[in-house]
């Protein structure tokens, strides 16, 4: 399976809310945030999904996920869950790490299984903090900020 990133366009719309909607429960639902979950279409905006570049992974032609943010933040990652533990998350994270110019950072919700992939990959907790759920401010929510720094270069 080859998976292949590349920039966003128009027409991967309704692919990235399919693969949202889906994902976004998982999420919640380890977090159990159920009762707060909201589709793509009602919180992109607000969230500012667009703010920074937006990047698909396609297999074999079709949107697997997507991944959002700039060169220090990664704000929005899902894959679509028929897709998961194949690899494409880990191709879009790297796809953002090898662009970093220094640390990058990001927020997991508590409970989310998607922090021990962030783990893996090198990220480490900086903060946990208790506030409003982004997308869904009228819910409460413990999340934690993992950060990841490249190796230093040896001379």
């Amino acid at each position: 399976m080859t998976v292949t990133i590349r920039p966003y366009e128009e027409r991967d719309w309704a692919d990235i809310c399919r693969i949202h909607d889906a994902a976004r429960l998982d999420e919640l639902g380890g977090a159990g945030l159920l009762d707060a979950y909201l589709r793509l279409e009602a919180t992109y905006e607000n969230e500012g999904l667009f703010d920074d570049d937006v990047w698909v992974a396609e297999v074999d032609g079709r949107v697997a996920g997507f991944i959002a943010g700039s060169p220090g933040e990664i704000t929005w990652a899902y894959v679509d869950p028929a897709l998961y533990r194949r690899g494409i998350g880990r191709t879009l994270v790297q796809h953002v790490l090898d662009r970093a110019t220094g640390p990058v950072e990001l927020e997991v919700l508590d409970g989310n299984s998607a922090r021990a992939f962030y783990e893996a990959m090198g990220f480490v907790i900086e903060t946990t903090t208790t506030g409003k759920l982004a997308g869904n401010e009228a819910f409460q929510a413990t999340g934690h900020t993992l950060v990841w720094r490249p190796a230093a270069v040896s001379g």
